[in-house]
């Protein structure tokens, strides 16, 4: 069974800067998985920010590119969001998900029906 578990969300000022992280396990290493972060606010639909494959190749949403960055450290099993110069409209859950690789030679997708086990989320508030 795979599970996600986040932590460090937390309140900081516009411009600032917070890193999320996600401890997972159960993903067994005879299948290749991708592993992304998404955020949702209330009334909306889960947005996906930044997917990563197991060879390191990335995917990031319009909306965060330049100022998000995803990476993993697989011998420690944690994904790592590191966001920069925030914004007041960033301010939402984050969840991090784990979605099958179907080893199509694509990049890591967005979609959140790629993907099928989540994390309780962690939140984000930046303030004006």
């Amino acid at each position: 069974q795979v599970q996600l578990v986040e932590s460090g969300g937390g309140s900081v000022q516009s411009g600032g800067s917070l890193r999320l992280s996600c401890v997972y396990s159960g993903l067994t290493s005879n299948r290749r998985y991708w592993l992304a972060w998404f955020r949702q606010g209330l009334g909306d639909g889960r947005e996906g920010l930044a997917a990563i494959d197991r060879d390191g190749r990335t995917s990031y949403a319009d909306s965060v590119k330049g100022r998000f960055t995803i990476t993993q450290d697989t011998a420690k099993n944690t994904l790592y969001l590191q966001m920069s110069r925030l914004k007041p409209e960033d301010t939402r859950m984050y969840y991090c998900a784990a979605g099958h690789d179907y080893e199509l030679g694509l990049p890591p997708p967005l979609p959140r029906y790629e993907y099928d086990s989540w994390g309780q989320g962690t939140q984000v508030t930046v303030s004006s």
